[in-house]
């Protein structure tokens, strides 16, 4: 039996330690942290690449400016319940594709594990923090992933009811 998740030697670890330096440049110290627990929660769950779903999870877990955008209603409930069913199974199908809408430029996003998709909204959450004057927070991640209706985080956030337009308006 293969593990789920390919072995590593010290040179590839260093590698990608150093892209991940570059990747995390112009983030806040909070969304530094909240990219490396959906990191983390890739792994943990098997998955190759960072999705916009990890982030999602990771930015409510860890982000209180982002969970209150959802507020502590049934539909936070909902959204928290399909992240964790994810982990456990409701991801699967999603395991052997590479997350990418196809609307925005394929950007590399191997640097640091990122899904094309995920290493795009990165950069919109850099762009749009440039325009407030500061390092991307996790309100610029937010934004630029509900931005885009081909996202694994916009299906998640449908599944639980949570009303994406009205969001994006916000």
């Amino acid at each position: 039996m293969q593990p789920r998740i390919p072995r590593q030697t010290a040179h590839d670890l260093a590698e990608q330690g150093m892209r991940r330096a570059d990747h995390d440049a112009g983030l806040s110290a909070d969304l530094a942290a909240v990219v490396a627990g959906a990191r983390r929660r890739a792994l943990r769950d098997g998955d190759r690449q960072i999705d916009t779903a990890h982030l999602l999870h990771s930015l409510l877990e860890s982000d209180p400016e982002v969970s209150a955008v959802f507020g502590e209603g049934p539909g936070s409930a909902r959204l928290l319940g399909y992240l964790v069913q994810r982990s456990i199974g409701y991801g699967l199908r999603w395991q052997s594709a590479v997350e990418d809408s196809g609307a925005v430029p394929v950007v590399d996003g191997s640097a640091a594990g990122l899904s094309p998709l995920a290493a795009a909204c990165m950069e919109r959450a850099r762009e749009r923090a440039a325009r407030h004057g500061g390092p991307a927070r996790g309100l610029d991640l937010l934004a630029a992933i509900v931005d885009d209706p081909q996202a694994r985080a916009v299906e998640v956030l449908g599944r639980a009811g949570i009303d994406v337009p009205g969001l994006t308006a916000r």
